[in-house]
């Protein structure tokens, strides 16, 4: 997400913290770089021209340029005004103050995403709010979209309108709100037809459909990855319709990222929502602040402690704290930590979200590290016996051959699992000797503020990834974690 963009302004901003002293010249020069990497990135020409002028304005004021850290300062104005533009500090969230059955309608061009996008809504609210929802297909013009979304409905646990054959969208829209208000919803989605353009016929269908149901969110759901095509489809869905948001779908396939950044500037809306993958649970609120961060290189600690938090299993995290505290940490604890880590995104997704993580990253990738060495490392584990979880030192040459074979992998993938092991077993011992243990074990149990567990930082004793001390599920993430030298260890061959 952002991945051309923030490396573009990466190096901009690398070259101005790199001076003891700016001069106006050297901001306006890093201004047109930026400029550039913007409209690069699909950003609408009149808001990178705004975006440009407003940073200018402010960065080549007096208490910038004779500021002790004129470089960061300058940062600083930039992620200022691109959380501005993304939105603004405080979140847009959906708005369900209303007697239920509260209607949120789901609306946008054919081959959007919209129909997954809503049973990804309802999952959301379901497991993360509490709701009592139901989702009902006013698709009668795409084959099996209403199907679909029973297909969908099924996965997530959410019911779905019965289908009747024949129905127009506004006899569904009518049976649904009866339904909802009989079954006590709390919540109802209604999935619109789309089109592979707008037209009036779409517009006059989704206008019939919102005076039967008043609803009070009008989603628009649009493909990032269109570009400047997604931005003129909201600028012309707002020119007609009520809309109160915007779903950004596939925003883990955008590098570049301009219809994020054009959005909210472009069509007066703002983003509530961002799809980042295939998977029912790949949706997630979208926070302005945050994606600057991100985009900025300066990482999103608090999205992987939220992430940290929704997927740990609190009990399991309790007895590996207190094996912990006992200097006890075998394969099966680090077959937990692996998968959790699988849970919460997987490498990459992890490193993209940590402060100044971007060319690790890269590092990453290049030296063919991926997700996939997280399930070569559960399958070795997988088939050593249970005894040999427990106490790794009984793997002897004979055993390690057997479990290679039984894993499909080589004798020295094994050797360097083993070998990550005693350095996660050496961080555990070191964290215990800071007197870390303490604030790592209320995370892990899910107690106490999720910053006190983020500490020790680059210095840590592992000399691991920056700010990742005791985030739970990962073992700390260097500080009492993934080794330093992960990438050497599990390099791909």
């Amino acid at each position: 997400m952002f991945d051309s963009l923030s490396d573009r302004l990466g190096d901009v901003f690398a070259k101005l913290r790199g001076r003891g002293a700016l001069s106006e010249a050297d901001v306006r020069e890093a201004m047109r770089e930026v400029r550039i990497a913007l409209l690069e990135a699909d950003v609408a020409l009149p808001v990178v021209r705004r975006f440009i002028d407003s940073v200018t304005e402010q960065a080549v004021g007096q208490n910038v340029l004779r500021s002790v850290t004129p470089g960061q300062q300058v940062v600083k104005i930039v992620n200022d005004a691109l959380t501005e533009m993304l939105g603004g500090e405080t979140p847009a969230e959906l708005d369900l103050a209303a007697a239920p059955p509260v209607v949120i309608l789901m609306v946008g061009l054919q081959g959007s995403g919209k129909t997954t996008t809503t049973a990804k809504l309802a999952k959301l609210l379901k497991e993360k709010h509490g709701k009592k929802a139901l989702m009902a297909s006013l698709d009668v013009n795409r084959p099996a979209a209403q199907q679909q979304l029973a297909v969908l409905g099924e996965q997530v646990g959410v019911a779905t309108l019965p289908i009747i054959a024949g129905q127009q969208p506004t006899e569904i829209a009518t049976r649904a709100m009866q339904s909802a208000k009989l079954q006590a919803i709390d919540v109802l989605l209604l999935d619109t037809a789309g089109r592979l353009h707008v037209d009036q016929a779409l517009m006059d269908e989704m206008k019939a459909v919102a005076a039967i149901a008043s609803p009070k969110e009008t989603l628009l759901v649009v493909d990032s990855l269109t570009g400047q095509d997604a931005v003129n489809v909201a600028q012309s869905f707002a020119g007609q319709v009520d809309l109160t948001g915007v779903v950004l779908t596939r925003m883990d396939g955008d590098a570049r990222g301009g219809a994020a950044l054009s959005m909210r500037a472009v069509t007066g809306k703002p983003i509530k929502f961002a799809g980042t993958g295939e998977k029912l649970d790949a949706i997630e609120p979208f926070n302005p602040g945050r994606v600057a961060g991100r985009i900025l290189g300066m990482g999103d600690i608090v999205s992987i402690v939220e992430k940290a938090a929704a997927t740990i299993d609190a009990e399991e995290a309790e007895k590996l704290a207190e094996r912990m505290g006992k200097g006890q940490f075998d394969m099966n604890d680090l077959r937990m930590q692996l998968r959790q880590m699988q849970k919460m995104g997987g490498i990459g997704a992890l490193a993209g979200m940590m402060p100044g993580m971007k060319k690790a990253k890269a590092a990453m990738q290049q030296s063919g590290m991926n997700d996939r060495v997280l399930l070569r490392m559960d399958a070795i584990i997988g088939s050593m016996t249970p005894k040999e979880r427990a106490r790794p030192e009984l793997l002897n040459a004979k055993r390690k051959i057997r479990v290679a074979n039984g894993s499909g992998t080589q004798v020295q993938d094994v050797n360097k699992l083993l070998k990550m092991h005693q350095e996660m077993g050496r961080a555990m011992k070191q964290i215990k000797k800071m007197g870390g243990l303490g604030a790592l074990g209320k995370l892990f149990a899910g107690g106490g503020d999720p910053a006190a567990g983020m500490g020790a930082g680059a210095g840590g004793p592992a000399g691991g990834m920056p700010g990742m001390s005791g985030l739970p599920g990962m073992g700390g993430m260097g500080s009492g974690g993934l080794p330093a030298n992960l990438g050497q260890l599990l390099k791909k061959k």
